[in-house]
């Protein structure tokens, strides 16, 4: 048996812009997306046949089995390369559920990355990327690891080379939200102010991030669960630069130019029962 341990980060939305519902269903969607050092871990354990998948720490009941991201992550890529051996999953959670920080689409992409190494199977980034679109539409930025450009339905990624370097402070207020729901009530409310697409933009100093912030969908977030605007709010009064929800909600994160004022301003967060994370940006060129 040979084993691996890999992690998977969660991400934030530093943009995100939605442009247009498709035919399909789906929304054409522009985001800046940014790995974080807040990661799940997961060890793969090379078995004779079959998936095995345990999960252990912030789960619920339908993270087990074939409806486990990780799990389909590892028979997608078990189909594509035609690979007849096994693997054994062991996947520690520490990124909260459904919070807008994509724990589950990262958890896919790292079983595949994992398994490419562990296999030796030699696809690269983009190769990962084809294969996980199927699984969800944050798995092919989790494919590259860095500062992403992500267009339409999360399957165009273009990685940032460099990228300023940010420290994160993250709010999760123990509740979970829906993120077809939010979807579907964009759809119903907030269809006719539809921007345009923009060009990829640059980010070379912390400003740049800062005026940048934007989400659409706090749009619909918000107004259901007032109390992300309270954790914005506090972020804002204990010190950081800028304050935004991540992806449809209800995780907030605060941008910090460093770790040292991001530590500080820990100990300005009251204490309201809501999980705080502390995060740095991971930006590998």
């Amino acid at each position: 048996m040979r084993s691996i341990t890999v992690k998977a980060p969660a991400k934030v939305n530093n943009v995100l812009r939605v442009l247009s519902r498709r035919a399909d269903g789906f929304h054409d969607l522009q985001m800046v997306m940014v790995p974080l050092t807040l990661c799940d871990e997961i060890t793969l354990t090379t078995i004779d046949s079959g998936i095995e998948l345990s999960v252990d720490g912030q789960a619920n009941e339908g993270m087990a089995g074939p409806r486990n991201l990780a799990w389909r992550a590892a028979d997608a890529i078990m189909t594509a390369s035609g690979n007849r051996s096994g693997v054994r999953i062991a996947l520690r959670k520490r990124i909260p559920v459904a919070a807008g920080l994509g724990g589950g689409s990262s958890d896919a992409a790292a079983v595949m990355r994992g398994l490419n190494e562990l296999w030796e199977l030699g696809y690269s980034s983009e190769s990962l990327a084809g294969i996980g679109k199927g699984l969800g539409a944050d798995v092919p930025f989790f494919c590259f690891d860095r500062p992403a450009f992500v267009e339409g339905i999360g399957d165009r990624v273009s990685a940032y080379d460099d990228f300023p370097k940010l420290s994160y402070i993250l709010i999760n207020p123990g509740f979970e939200v829906s993120t077809p729901w939010v979807y579907k009530q964009w759809d119903l409310r907030l269809t006719e102010d539809v921007p345009d697409a923009t060009v990829r933009p640059l980010f070379q100093v912390f400003s740049d991030v800062i005026e940048s912030l934007h989400n659409d969908l706090e749009r619909v977030t918000i107004p259901a669960h007032p109390e992300i605007e309270k954790m914005k709010g506090a972020l804002m009064e204990s010190g950081a630069a800028g304050a935004l929800m991540s992806g449809s909600g209800p995780t907030v994160f605060g941008v910090f130019p460093d770790e040292a004022g991001r530590d500080a301003a820990l100990d300005g967060l009251k204490d309201e029962g809501w999980r705080v994370f502390k995060a740095e940006a991971v930006a590998r060129g």
